[in-house]
């Protein structure tokens, strides 16, 4: 007859390896046991597992399942305690969910890492960070915007991460204002939502109509705003910015941006995450991992094109 050894954790492992756990397994430390033959996969008492070959984020086996399918598919609320402060962050013209930037923070970060925002608008990704036990630092050429992610905070109970107003091309030259919003750590993953190129600076279209009315919304009047650049020059002013911020993520950090394409025009297919993706790609010691894509349903949609043309809503 075979005998069965029961392997707890807190008996293999030392205070500070014990530390660097995640929360939902020291929550629940005197339970967990080491499952298999190797001291690296814990179980913990509900039967969620962790495994200590993990160096990208806090995921049990079947959380990791679930953030790798290839579209995000979300309907976010805009109203009442589900909108996440969205009559504060309304306020800009494309404010991304917190909830979603949490979903994509928890992937690629570990509790307690660094988030770093250089187009932060009004702070969805610093308040994401914030949902998920991670810390943000912030950068925007907008202090209104600024101004409007501390309220969110304040208003939602989370603690305002540091910022810098100012343009992102300056402000990551200089070590010292870097130093005053990191201190002396890399960050865990750098996650930016760009302006692309002059699209706000356009009249507005369909449902867009209804929310904003015809005029345009730029983010800023500001020349050296990337939501001003001529569409040309988009792309390769991006990638001198991100060139220059990888200094400040950790090695083996993740870069995850946000791309919205445009509309082909003629001959001009405007795919501009396959420009990035191309145009990224051949800075040094950065990698293309892949694409996901996140269908927005609260998008109200129109009959672009009806009954004379075939339109995708980008």
């Amino acid at each position: 007859m075979e005998e069965i050894t029961i392997r707890k954790v807190k008996n293999f492992l030392s205070e500070e390896e014990i530390s660097a756990l995640p929360s939902w397994v020291k929550a629940d430390i005197d339970n967990a046991v080491f499952v298999g033959d190797s001291n690296v996969s814990i179980e913990i008492s509900n039967g969620k597992r962790y495994c200590l070959a993990n160096k990208i984020n806090d995921l049990s086996g079947s959380e990791w399942t679930n953030h790798i399918c290839s579209v995000i598919n979300t309907r976010y609320t805009t109203r009442g305690e589900d909108s996440y402060a969205h009559h504060i962050r309304k306020v800009h013209p494309t404010p991304k969910p917190p909830q979603l930037m949490r979903d994509l923070i928890q992937f690629f970060t570990k509790e307690n890492e660094i988030v770093l925002g250089y187009f932060m608008g009004v702070g969805g990704s610093l308040l994401g960070a914030a949902l998920c036990n991670r810390r943000g630092a912030g950068i925007d050429l907008n202090q209104k915007y600024i101004d409007a992610y501390i309220a969110a905070a304040e208003c939602l109970g989370l603690p305002s991460f540091p910022t810098l107003c100012g343009n992102s091309d300056t402000l990551l030259d200089s070590a010292r204002n870097m130093s005053g919003l990191l201190g002396s750590e890399q960050a865990g993953m750098i996650l930016i939502d760009p302006p692309y190129a002059n699209m706000m600076s356009k009249e507005k279209t369909g449902a867009d109509i209804d929310v904003y009315g015809k005029t345009a919304t730029p983010f800023t009047d500001y020349e050296t705003d990337l939501g001003n650049v001529d569409p040309k020059l988009f792309i390769p002013t991006l990638t001198h910015i991100v060139a220059k911020s990888l200094p400040y993520l950790k090695n083996k950090g993740y870069l995850v941006v946000f791309c919205k394409d445009l509309q082909p025009k003629k001959k001009e297919t405007n795919l501009l995450h396959a420009q990035m993706i191309e145009s990224l790609n051949r800075i040094p010691k950065l990698y293309y991992r892949g694409m996901k894509i996140w269908a927005d349903q609260t998008i109200k949609l129109f009959p672009y094109g009806y009954p004379f043309d075939f339109v995708t809503v980008l």
